[in-house]
């Protein structure tokens, strides 16, 4: 069935801001014959694009006039297991949900990406950011991704070399922004479990919570991550917002040893190079956390995780954004350090 070409149509219900944008063009493709069918439409090919997979790392902040993608490929499949090392390749279709191929992994019996349970969104947005969460990443676990260019319809296959992953950062975000769609992403995970990774945040001690105190399974990790991040992060159901709004920034050993000498309780974790800080941790000092505004408080700060800026109701994108200008501002005559945000505003 040919994919159908909208006009006008509103994306509140295909971002979790809960922002009333409008596509002046929109269509959904179930596959790569459907997206190739759509790019050679002239009407596509003469308008700006955006690819749209769950909306959950976007705020719009005016009406897109342009064309919005939305890539609904689906299919999880075992595709080769390496009785050597134990590990085994899994293919996911770009249109899945990023959760919904952690349940899918954890059901084989493979570990791997555990840490990553419960982040919103669809597995091809998981490359073009390099997803992470809990001391793990995206890049962990990536074998290579097929993707669509845009101008030819040609499918290519990326590499993690190719991909040029960073923190929350790819060449899909950089050189190659806007020039390929994912089709597909594949992992390699593992089917003889290794040490699992809890060494970060709380995964510790919600599994202690929970009576694991050694050896945890990835079934149990997962758990527990799930159980951290519903304690910590809206339901976007429920309030609208895109998780982590900010990434954590990277500072010099020598500033955070200053940061450490005025202020001993800062957090942070070793990096190469330096030292994350906790963006949560910055914000909320600056009094943020649980801050509510416009009439009737329409948008705000998450009460719980100072990160999550989350709109009640109501709000514009352009609100959104001021308010994180705000908060931008606040923690560099602070603190002296230069938030970014994680989220793409369009």
């Amino acid at each position: 069935m040919p994919a159908l070409l909208q006009h006008d149509v509103s994306l509140r219900a295909y971002n979790t801001f809960g922002i009333d944008a409008k596509a002046h063009l929109f269509a959904a493709f179930a596959s790569v014959d459907e997206l190739r069918e759509l790019l050679r439409l002239p009407e596509v090919q003469a308008a700006p694009k955006l690819i749209l997979g769950g909306g959950s790392n976007l705020l719009f902040t005016r009406d897109f006039d342009g064309v919005v993608l939305k890539n609904e490929i689906r299919g999880l499949e075992t595709l080769d297991e390496n009785a050597a090392d134990n590990t085994v390749l899994v293919r996911a279709g770009a249109g899945e949900s990023w959760h919904g191929l952690v349940e899918y992994s954890l059901a084989q019996g493979l570990a791997g990406i555990e840490n990553l349970s419960l982040i919103p969104g669809t597995v091809g947005a998981a490359p073009l950011q390099n997803i992470g969460a809990y001391g793990v990443e995206l890049q962990d676990a990536f074998e290579y991704l097929e993707a669509v260019e845009l101008v030819s319809g040609q499918l290519r296959r990326f590499s993690r070399e190719e991909c040029g992953f960073g923190y929350r950062e790819s060449v899909f975000k950089g050189p190659l922004r806007n020039q390929y769609i994912v089709t597909g992403v594949v992992l390699r995970l593992h089917r003889r479990r290794a040490q699992a990774n809890t060494s970060y945040g709380a995964i510790r001690s919600t599994l202690e919570e929970m009576g694991v105190t050694e050896d945890p399974t990835p079934q149990q990790v997962s758990q527990a991550v799930i159980s951290i991040r519903r304690s910590k992060l809206p339901d976007p159901a429920q309030v609208g917002n895109a998780g982590s709004f900010f990434k954590n920034p990277e500072v010099s050993q020598a500033k955070f040893d200053a940061l450490k000498t005025e202020y001993p309780e800062t957090p942070g974790y070793p990096v190469p190079g330096g030292v994350k800080v906790p963006a949560g941790w910055l914000i909320e000092q600056c009094g943020w956390k649980g801050h509510r505004a416009g009439e009737g408080g329409r948008y705000g700060v998450h009460d719980r995780q100072a990160l999550v800026l989350v709109n009640h109701g109501g709000a514009t994108g352009a609100e959104v954004r001021a308010l994180a200008e705000e908060i931008i501002a606040s923690v560099r005559e602070k603190f002296g350090i230069e938030l970014h945000p994680e989220v793409n505003i369009i």
